[in-house]
């Protein structure tokens, strides 16, 4: 999260961040025994505060005294704060349930003493732990209710607060406009209340969405506006929030030394407050400001040292993102020993959070080092790593998708709700008017109203027609994202169940294939080539599945596997998968003969076919990759590797099957040993040849 929001979000929760000159007085305040257990309780939780932002760790060790105070005294204002406290430690540990456990701590006690205020600020609390989850319809729907319990108690500051979280997850959904408009509705109220810093959190919650989309000139028009806010250089936080952000912009329009001046001056103001994490942040701001100027040597310095700081706070998101920029500026230098240790520290981490984002940049790393220093097989390793991490991102993009169909139908359905409960207030009240009124005129006047509320109710509906059709087009966007991942099948079977249960298949025609010569041909060819020629080979098999309508299971290496007969059983599918077979061993022949008359390495290729029972289902969690296993697989395997250059070699099983088709001719191998199977006997297969 940015941290404007960060600071932003803390007053929702109950925290102020005190001025380092109150420190010490806080401090004598909670120490002095004369005071009274609320005054002590009330300094400590300001003292307190301040160690929200700066030093996370030890925040966990004074709200742990403070819960002892509170328990100690039976002082819920200490036992409440402390609860905050804990859940605000472990939200940014990312321990979200332990965060949630504290929170709804503070749900009793609001519950044992009425405080509808205290149960608001859990609502808001539990739908901002949702929102880090990206998890925006629960989101929602707690940071609503927090939202009508405090406009219930006219609480103006907490509305508005309330507000910006709202923006927040509908700007977290793509929807920017819905979210500007939640910006300007908390901007109002905090300029009507005076309140500085929360017009510095809308304008800079607004910059921030312009920003995201890309429109600079307007992100830059509404942080300078934060600057113009009374006050606000005396909020070293938020100013040096404001004035990074600032510079973020200015890098991205291509004003290096604006942005370095910006970045500068917000570093100096984190320093004075000893806040790391901005420090580290901004250090590698200001790194990457000098690897775009090609200054090699400070850019290094400032992603150490941002390094070393991230390290000290265990933030481990940044610690991933400095350990891929120190590799990536090594690679950069040529310096491919230390960029591969530097990049596959920060992918092995990244893989530990399940950050597929970093693992992405990270593996692109180690595969252009790899490709950079002439080593094919692992250039192809991590080649094969990477389509791997984006399929993973393609199917988190398509949960993503989904989970904003369900989010906009969500929003509908209390846009529906929201009408239906206008139509019987209004029913209602023209009922009691035309009970109370008889004249001529009072019934105009009520008929006049039934008009009008109809033709609200009427806008009404026709913004619920258009959001359905917005519903539609996403769907339609997720559902082809899904279908590129799993056959159609088993991508409706997850939809409707949530799951797709694995299922066995007795008869399913399995094509396994394998260039030869593959290692011979990785040492003349360069990394980049091999790469480029095993996806030409690859997409073409892809284009022949699609036409015979086989399933790609995947590819492994130098090899390809797909499937005929599922998920949907099919009587031609024995003979469409020996059709597909033959499509790709004569593309293969087509290409070599094609790479010989230009004397460039091509690749040769076995074809192997087996036919008999698997059992198909998905497997992964977070990468959701349709498989099948079973003898018949491995037997398939078999019958690729006891195959022939140029040739489509089948089992036994396939052969009969296949014996009586008058397009196909067979040729008897007799039995061949295959590893592990013993003595089977195997055909070769070919379309019959038409006398002319």
């Amino acid at each position: 999260m940015t941290r404007i929001f960060l600071i932003a979000l803390l007053s929702l929760i109950g925290f102020n961040l005190s001025a380092q000159t109150k420190l010490d007085s806080l401090y004598a305040t909670w120490k002095d025994e004369s005071k009274t257990d609320y005054d002590r309780a009330y300094a400590y939780v300001d003292y307190i505060n301040s160690f929200v932002v700066t030093d996370i760790d030890s925040l966990l060790i004074l709200s742990d005294k403070l819960l002892e105070f509170g328990i100690e005294k039976d002082l819920s204002y200490a036992k409440k704060h402390a609860n905050n406290f804990k859940g605000a430690y472990w939200s940014r540990k990312g321990d979200y349930d332990k965060a949630i456990d504290f929170f709804k701590k503070n749900e009793v006690i609001a519950e044992e003493s009425g405080d509808k205020s205290g149960k608001a600020m859990v609502l808001g609390n539990i739908g901002l732990i949702y929102f880090f989850q990206s998890d925006y319809p629960n989101a929602l729907q707690n940071s609503q209710k927090s939202l009508e319990l405090f406009e219930e108690l006219d609480l103006k500051l907490r509305v508005a607060n309330t507000l910006n979280i709202i923006g927040n997850i509908h700007g977290g959904m793509g929807n920017t406009s819905k979210a500007i408009d939640y910006y300007i509705e908390s901007l109002d109220i905090f300029i009507e209340e005076d309140h500085k810093r929360g017009m510095v959190q809308g304008l800079a919650n607004i910059g921030s969405k312009y920003y995201g989309n890309k429109e600079y000139t307007k992100a830059l028009e509404y942080f300078n506006k934060c600057l113009n806010i009374e006050g606000i250089k005396t909020d070293k936080y938020t100013y040096s929030s404001v004035l990074s952000s600032i510079g973020s912009v200015y890098s991205e329009l291509g004003d290096i030394d604006k942005s370095k001046d910006y970045y500068n001056q917000a570093l100096q103001l984190q320093k004075d407050t000893g806040e790391k994490l901005g420090i580290s942040s901004t250090l590698l701001k200001l790194g990457l400001l000098s690897q775009k100027e090609g200054d090699v040597k400070p850019a290094l310095e400032n992603f150490e040292e941002s390094l070393k700081i991230k390290e000290e706070i265990n933030e481990k998101q940044g610690i991933a993102e400095a350990l891929y920029r120190i590799g990536v500026l090594y690679k950069e230098k040529k310096n491919y020993k230390l960029s591969l240790d530097y990049c596959n520290r920060s992918y092995k981490l990244a893989k530990a959070i399940g950050n597929l984002e970093k693992q992405e940049e990270s593996c692109d790393c180690l595969y252009e080092n790899y490709k950079s220093t002439g080593n094919s097989n692992k250039a192809l390793e991590y080649f094969e790593l990477l389509n791997s991490i984006k399929d993973s991102l393609k199917a988190e993009e398509t949960g993503k998708k989904l989970q904003q169909m369900e989010f906009a139908k969500q929003v509908t359905a209390d846009s529906l709700a929201t009408v239906e409960k206008e139509r019987k207030v209004e029913m209602a009240h023209q009922e009691e008017v035309r009970q109370k009124n008889q004249t001529r005129n009072v019934l105009y006047g009520v008929t006049a109203f039934i008009l009008l509320g109809a033709g609200g109710i009427y806008s009404r509906l026709r913004y619920v027609r258009k959001s359905k059709a917005i519903i539609e087009k996403e769907k339609d966007r997720s559902e082809n994202l899904l279908l590129n991942i799993l056959p159609a099948e088993i991508a409706e079977e997850l939809k409707e169940k949530g799951k797709a249960d694995a299922r066995d298949f007795d008869m399913v025609s399995i094509i396994f294939t394998d260039f030869k010569g593959f290692t011979e041909q990785s040492e003349v060819l360069t990394a980049a080539e091999l790469v480029n020629e095993i996806n030409t080979c690859f997409e073409a098999f892809d284009g022949i599945m699609e036409t015979y309508g086989i399933e790609k299971i995947k590819t492994i290496g130098d090899a390809y596997m797909a499937a005929g007969g599922l998920p949907v059983p099919d009587d031609t599918a024995i003979k469409n998968t020996v059709l597909a077979a033959l499509d790709m061993r004569d593309f293969i022949i087509n290409r070599k003969a094609e790479m010989d008359a230009k004397g460039l390495p091509a690749f040769e290729m076995r074809v192997g076919i087996h036919t008999g029972p698997v059992v198909a289902g998905i497997v992964g969690v977070k990468k959701f990759q349709y498989d099948i296993w079973g003898d018949t697989v491995n037997t398939a395997s078999r019958m690729e590797s006891s195959g022939e250059v140029g040739k489509v070699n089948i089992s036994e099983a396939s052969y009969q099957l296949l014996k009586d088709d008058d397009d196909f001719t067979f040729t008897n191998r007799g039995k061949i040993k295959a590893k592990g199977k013993g003595d089977i006997d195997m055909y070769f297969v070919d379309r019959k040849t038409i006398a002319s």
